[in-house]
């Protein structure tokens, strides 16, 4: 065991680790400041091991991140023998330990709230919070609350992820509508709504990639304007209609959000009845990228 352990100290790559372990930091402080400011103040509990605590709190007086920590400590060894051994244990322990403390020692330099208004502090208890939680993921792990046992319930069953996280979140908010009031529940609602979001934006960024599929007749035409007038590469199949039984060829591309009007129109010019579709994307790597060339008319 000793010389596992041994072995694995000597392979650290603290190039990148290090950086992984600063955006652990930074999130899990984050996420303690828009706790003590945002959401304990006035009893915004948007579900997970956060919400729970500010639940307990009220009818027992302990430490809200201390009870955060209790809470949290179940999940870490469920974690560990599901999702990930000593990886998950270590990095979850460390923001579970960053976060809690950072909760029981901040609120007492911070003020309790920085504005009295409900729907303010929902919201931006959301961005911040996404904010946090989105840099935590980004640094290679997730805090051990109930994402823990979303993720062992998913694996077990097959119920998807997001649904379980509804059912979990959702009956804590339910709690926190009896203790604090429905339209409190109301407000939590919003909080883990806009949460979320914000944690998707910061852990694939925006979205200014779309995908296109061209079908097409004239596939040498339609690929050599892409290539030539957007400077992309362009990828392609023998597809078949399966209504008309006709053949045709599947164009595929990337391109920026701010070229898809460009595109367009010279897809129309090159075949006026080809089949085009766009969708978003987040991230492109590799493949074919040169300067578009912007000179010919549109």
């Amino acid at each position: 065991m000793m010389n596992k352990i041994g072995f694995m100290i000597a392979n650290l790559d603290l190039g990148k680790i290090l950086p992984e372990y600063l955006l652990l930091t930074i999130g899990s402080a984050i996420l303690a400041v828009n706790f003590d400011l945002f959401l304990a103040p006035f009893n915004i509990a948007p579900g997970g091991v956060s919400g729970a605590a500010i639940i307990i709190h009220k009818f027992t007086g302990w430490p809200k991140g201390l009870t955060m920590l209790i809470l949290t400590l179940p999940m870490l060894i469920i974690g560990f023998l599901y999702l990930g051994r000593f990886r998950f244990l270590i990095r979850g322990l460390y923001v579970t330990v960053v976060y809690t403390l950072g909760v029981d020692g901040l609120v007492i330099v911070l003020p309790a709230g920085v504005t009295n208004d409900l729907l303010l502090n929902s919201l931006y208890g959301g961005i911040v919070g996404g904010v946090g939680i989105g840099l935590i993921y980004r640094g290679g792990t997730s805090p051990a609350g109930t994402s823990v046992i979303s993720r062992v319930i998913q694996m077990k069953t097959g119920i998807p992820n997001s649904q379980v996280y509804i059912l979990i979140d959702g009956g804590v908010i339910l709690i926190a509508g009896l203790v604090f009031g429905w339209e409190m529940a109301l407000y939590a609602f919003v909080t883990l709504f806009t949460w979320g979001f914000v944690a998707d934006y910061v852990l694939e960024g925006p979205s200014v990639v779309r995908t296109v599929f061209i079908v097409t007749d004239c596939p040498v035409e339609v690929s050599q304007v892409l290539m030539d007038r957007l400077g992309v590469g362009v990828t392609g199949w023998a597809s078949k209609g399966m209504y008309s039984t006709a053949e045709h060829t599947t164009l595929f591309s990337t391109v920026n959000r701010s070229d898809v009007h460009i595109l367009k129109a010279i897809v129309s010019d090159a075949d006026p009845k080809a089949f085009v579709v766009i969708a978003q994307g987040h991230q492109t790597r590799g493949g074919i990228l040169r300067k578009p060339v912007r000179t010919a008319k549109t």
